[in-house]
């Protein structure tokens, strides 16, 4: 036993001087690399190999490193190596347990738990591997010991491996005796790796592929480390993490400290990628780069890549104009041009978007002008005469658009001619010249716009134009030129002519009626008599007409009106009476009604004919569709003079439906809206329809806006909305309004209330 206190001793003594000069190297190597790794204990199994240099004949090992769940983790855990049962063992053989450092690292610290049984020249050796494959030991002992002594001991140059070794000290000529056996046992081991050797680190993908981005993007990843491992990943803009990614790793944290389980805890190669929203980030350029980190701390970084960021669509073209105006043209050819708005620190606007919208629902589609500061649009045509709109955005060159904000111009062509023809009249029949020709001019798109009544005898050949008149007729499409004859023509036969044009500069020239006979006329000689007869030769004037009054008023149940609202789909009455100017009714007249429906519905222009009853009355059906404005008017005979009434307003309220859940929910819950705007011969707007989400506030008796929405081009909405300030209990009355708009034929309507309850703190 003295032997073996002198040798405890200097084992002792030999820690007391590998732990100073550890602290020295610790000192004087403060920014070195390192990491620890944890071996049987902590519930750690052990990243070791064992080998035996007999071939397996002479000795056997045995470990035991992880304790069942919920067991002490260092309860009877141990590494062995046991001599075999037999008589001896040659000289220099051994058993070991080999710790392995990964390629490029070394370890420069080793503590742990030792403890042996050793007879007739066997001995526990700790120590080192070398790379040629020597070793040299740090630990040693000779005699039985198996109280658990710890241990640690540092190294000023990082060694490759530690062994544990179970050796016949003698040299190879002799042997040591088997009986009884030895065993050396070791456990609890904390390996200090040194690994100054930084990871390599990659990034591509279509994030660093260049050109301006929106939206997100997969950014690829990967490190290589032949020393710990990759552990890290960081992605970094603007010097700022947008995203850090741990690997697998094999570690354990043991007193607030991560310690490798393996001697290289994380794999030598990582990759991975991962989405970045770059909505996230100003537009304009950023600094983007990749750093990997392996298990010893160190860093690798790619170099700074540039990325160009735009996610802002641009604003709707300024000053978008029609080269040459935007009134109406007979050649269908339109150009347009506008100027760009400042893009900052976007992208550069590289394409013009551009639709064409018409009568009869004609629509082009997106069409799209590429070219890079694109500021004109050049030939275009639409399909047939009539007023168009032309939408025009922008898009700039990440491919950012905004179809909302859409300019649009009109673009207004009618290449058809006016339609023109002499009145028939009853003084047409040759007892005469008439005071006044007329003609009644039509055209369906620009509208007439002026024109000319000319005249001659029919046996000369010079044309005499006459002081002519436009005079708008009933409807916006219809005019007449309007022309007094001379009093004093010379007897003959007199041919007219009437030159007309429309406000598209299209002209027509007729010489004929509306029934297509010649517009020719007679003068008749004066008859024998006092020359005062050639002052009355001109037939008499005709009696003046007795005037007439129409009165209108719209009717819904028990409403009625000039203006009148009725809910969706409600069908209305006209009704009214015609009389003379003393009061009297005018039965069996014919009146003309023209229904004008509001700007966006499908329907035209209707025209009908209901005709007076027996005390003047009049009552027509107006079937159900969208707002409209009606005329009533009375033409007038041979006796009764012609009378109108001023246009009638019928605002139809939309439809909408409104239905929502949960009806009954707590403070700071959701709750999901849903409806459906209704259509009856009108269309959803193209940026779909405008719907408004309202309460209604009992203190002010009045319904007040939560939110508004567009529904999709089927009118279908969806919405939510989350009470907040809400306490004890209340109920809440919902509804969902489709507002007014510009091409919306509808008054605003509302849905039928939904009732809400919240109840709060």
């Amino acid at each position: 036993m003295p032997g073996a206190r002198v040798g405890l001793a200097r084992i002792v003594a030999l820690g007391f001087c590998l732990a100073l000069a550890l602290l020295l190297f610790a000192a004087r190597e403060a920014n070195a690399a390192k990491y620890s790794v944890a071996q049987c204990g902590w519930g750690v199994d052990a990243d070791a190999g064992w080998w035996d240099s007999t071939g397996g004949a002479k000795f056997r090992s045995d470990g035991y490193c992880v304790p069942p769940p919920g067991h002490d983790p260092f309860d009877g855990i141990h590494l062995k190596s046991f001599t075999r049962g037999g008589s001896t063992v040659s000289g220099t053989r051994f058993a070991r347990w080999r710790w392995e450092a990964p390629p490029g690292t070394g370890i420069t610290r080793v503590s742990g738990t030792w403890w042996h049984a050793l007879h007739d020249g066997m001995e526990q050796r700790i120590g080192m591997g070398t790379a040629a494959g020597g070793f040299v030991p740090f630990l040693t002992a000779s005699t039985t010991d198996v109280a658990l002594r710890d241990f640690v001991a540092g190294f000023s140059t990082p060694q490759p491996a530690l062994e544990d070794r179970l050796l016949c000290a003698r040299g190879a000529d002799r042997w040591c005796s088997v009986e009884p056996g030895s065993w050396s046992g070791i456990r609890a081991l904390t390996i200090t790796i040194q690994d100054d050797v930084g990871p390599g680190a990659w990034v591509w993908g279509e994030l660093v592929a260049g050109g301006w981005l929106r939206g997100a993007h997969r950014v690829m990843f990967s490190g290589t480390d032949d020393g710990g491992g990759v552990r890290f990943a960081e992605t970094l803009l603007d010097d700022s993490r947008i995203h850090l990614h741990e690997y697998a790793c094999a570690k354990a944290l043991i007193g607030s400290e991560w310690r490798g389980t393996r001697m290289r805890p994380c794999g030598a190669h990582g990759a991975d990628g991962v989405m970045v929203d770059t909505a996230r980030f100003s537009d304009g350029s950023h600094r983007l780069h990749h750093c990997t980190t392996d298990f010893a701390g160190n860093v690798g970084c790619t170099g700074q890549q540039t990325i160009k960021v735009d996610n802002h669509a641009p604003a709707h073209p300024r000053a978008l104009a029609l080269i040459g105006g935007d009134g109406w043209r007979r050649v269908n050819d339109f150009d347009l041009a506008w100027t760009n708005p400042d893009q900052g620190a976007g992208s550069p606007i590289t394409a013009a978007l551009w639709r064409i919208r018409g009568p009869a629902g004609y629509d082009s589609g997106v069409k799209t002008a590429a070219r890079p500061g694109v500021t004109n649009i050049a030939d275009r045509s639409v399909p047939a005469p009539g007023v168009y709109a032309i939408d025009v955005w922008l898009r700039d060159e990440a491919g950012n658009e905004a179809p909302p904000s859409a300019v649009s111009v009109p673009l207004r062509f009618d290449n058809v001619p006016p339609g023109i023809a002499f009145e028939v009249a009853a003084d047409d029949a040759g007892a005469g010249l008439p005071a006044t020709v007329r003609v009644d001019v039509s055209d369906q798109q620009s509208g007439p716009a002026g024109g000319k009544i000319f005249f001659r005898r029919l046996d000369r050949e010079q044309w005499v134009d006459l002081p002519t008149e436009l005079v708008a007729g009933e409807e916006a499409d219809e005019a007449q030129l309007v022309a007094r004859v001379p009093g004093d023509l010379e007897p003959g036969i007199y041919v007219f002519r009437a030159d007309s044009r429309d406000a598209a500069g299209n002209t027509a020239s007729t010489t004929r009626r509306a029934d297509g006979t010649e517009m020719s006329l007679r003068q008749p000689a004066a008859p024998p008599g006092p020359p005062t007869a050639i002052a009355t030769s001109r037939p008499a004037a005709a009696p003046a007409r007795s005037k007439t009054r129409l009165f209108a008023h719209l009717r819904w149940h028990q409403r009625r009106g000039e203006s009148l609202s009725v809910p969706f789909e409600a069908t209305g009455v006209l009704a009214g009476r015609l009389v003379t100017a003393e009061g009297a009714g005018l039965a069996g007249r014919r009146l003309r009604v023209v229904a004008r429906p509001s700007r966006g519905a499908l329907a035209k222009r209707r025209v009908e004919v209901v005709e007076t009853g027996r005390h003047g009355g009049f009552r027509l059906p107006l079937p159900a569709g969208t707002s409209r404005r009606i005329t009533v008017g009375f033409r007038g005979d041979a006796e009764l003079a012609g009378s109108r009434r001023a246009a009638l307003a019928l605002r139809v309220r939309g439809g909408i439906s409104l239905a929502a859940s949960p009806r009954q929910l707590e403070t700071g819950e959701l709750i999901h809206l849903w409806g459906r705007v209704r259509t009856r011969g009108a269309p959803i707007p193209r940026r779909g329809k405008l719907v408004a989400i309202q309460y209604f506030e009992h203190a002010a008796r009045r319904w007040r806006p939560v939110l508004v929405v567009r529904s999709d081009h089927g009118g279908r909405f969806r919405a939510r909305y989350r009470f907040r300030y809400v306490s004890g209990l209340a109920r809440i009355r919902l509804r969902a309004v489709a507002l007014a708009e510009e091409r919306w034929p509808y008054a605003p309507g509302a849905s039928k209330p939904v009732l809400a309850r919240v109840s709060g703190p």
